[in-house]
């Protein structure tokens, strides 16, 4: 009987490892990857969305053109994982046996325990985010009744909310909307723990978007008209009244992954795995954001995708490296720097080119950075289906 290798999750590290174990495994081994989308989403793309929703054809990939033949997909959403009988099973009662196992799920949005702040804000970890968003924002600025700018507010400057406020900007001014726009943080700069270069080009490429941005003081409470800023026993926090608010301030594990018996940080849930992605159970693996992949005393690998789709070739690898009986590979996150989009616009920082090495200007913008990130997006795409694909994409990236 063959053995079965099963991947959880169409994110980056799941698509990932799913062309390097097609290219790995043997013939005596059959590989199943299951997901709850029938897409590959190239996620950090995603904000594109909220602008013109016709962008998610170019973003969003049928697993049928990343796969091969060869490969089973069963689209589900894990519900738990039994590792002594080694099944995954599925929502709806379902299940897979498998011999590997690989956990590529990512992870969700965490809310910290903020007081109405799951209930009444978006998240942006999908495509139906991203439509409810853009759908959201187009009600409120045609609000034939209101005299007021429809209020948006996006709690979370990190790169994913500084994205997300860039691209609301952008559909305002396109469709010239009457729009108000504020960007939340509670560290004392946007981008917090970045370097201060990059914080301040980032910060005056915001505020030229005619973005407003409020920092210093944390989302403390959140209702179905007002987000609640700062406050305490002697001060009354700041009030925001919203039509939209957009969510972006951190990541947590997936909740199934609470029951699932294999070791994992308490609060969030992600799994522990060693620089070889080997869990507790030596048959699972673990990669991506669902993951605390050790990186040397007290660090882990950041859950960025950039380290999930570098991590993913490793990962892929040393499944069949197991299999096979041969020694496991340890993976080392290597950063090539960070590229951030700002509307039309981007910023990039750190960045290093193959064989140039780093570039001479720690932080630059304008074409070269704008070209450099719609040619990330562009070479992941020709990875994982085509070169013609990527082409395709190009000026939707």
């Amino acid at each position: 009987m063959s053995t079965q290798v099963v991947v959880l999750g169409s994110g980056y590290a799941g698509a990932g490892a799913v062309k390097t174990l097609e290219e790995e495994l043997g013939h005596d081994a059959q590989l199943t990857w299951v997901a709850e989308h029938d897409y590959h989403l190239v996620l950090h793309e995603v904000h594109r969305c909220i602008r013109d929703p016709s962008v998610e054809s170019s973003i969003a990939i049928p697993v049928d053109d990343v796969k091969a033949d060869s490969t089973d997909f069963v689209k589900g959403r894990a519900s738990d994982v039994n590792v002594d009988d080694r099944v995954v099973e599925l929502e709806g009662g379902d299940t897979v046996d498998y011999d590997y196992l690989l956990v590529a799920i990512g992870s969700s949005t965490a809310f910290f325990g903020i007081e109405g702040l799951e209930e009444f804000a978006h998240q942006l970890k999908g495509l139906d985010d991203a439509r409810e968003i853009h759908q959201d924002i187009k009600e409120a600025a045609a609000d034939a009744s209101r005299d007021d700018p429809a209020q948006v507010v996006i709690g979370g400057a990190g790169l994913s909310g500084i994205q997300t406020a860039a691209e609301v900007a952008e559909y305002r001014d396109t469709n010239r909307a009457p729009i108000d726009i504020k960007l939340v943080e509670g560290m004392d700069e946007i981008f917090p723990g970045n370097d201060p270069e990059l914080q301040g080009a980032l910060r005056r490429r915001v505020e030229d978007l005619d973005i407003d941005i409020l920092t210093g003081d944390f989302i403390s409470k959140v209702d179905e008209e007002t987000v609640f800023i700062g406050g305490g026993e002697d001060e009354a926090p700041e009030e925001l009244d919203y039509d939209v608010l957009v969510w972006t301030g951190g990541i947590t594990g997936q909740p199934e992954a609470s029951d699932v018996e294999l070791e994992q940080d308490e609060r969030s849930h992600r799994f522990f795995a060693e620089e070889d992605f080997q869990t507790s159970d030596d048959r699972v693996f673990a990669v991506g954001d669902c993951a605390l992949v050790e990186q040397g005393p007290d660090s882990v690998a950041p859950p960025t995708a950039q380290a999930a789709w570098d991590a993913a070739d490793v990962a892929g690898e040393n499944i069949a490296r197991a299999i096979a009986g041969k020694p496991l590979k340890r993976w080392t996150f290597t950063d090539k720097g960070t590229v951030i989009s700002i509307g039309h616009d981007a910023v990039a920082h750190g960045v290093k080119f193959p064989v140039v090495g780093e570039f001479p200007v720690n932080v630059f913008g304008g074409p070269l950075a704008r070209t450099l990130k719609k040619g990330i997006a562009a070479n992941w795409i020709a990875d994982v289906t085509s070169p013609k694909r990527a082409l395709s994409a190009w000026n939707d990236l």
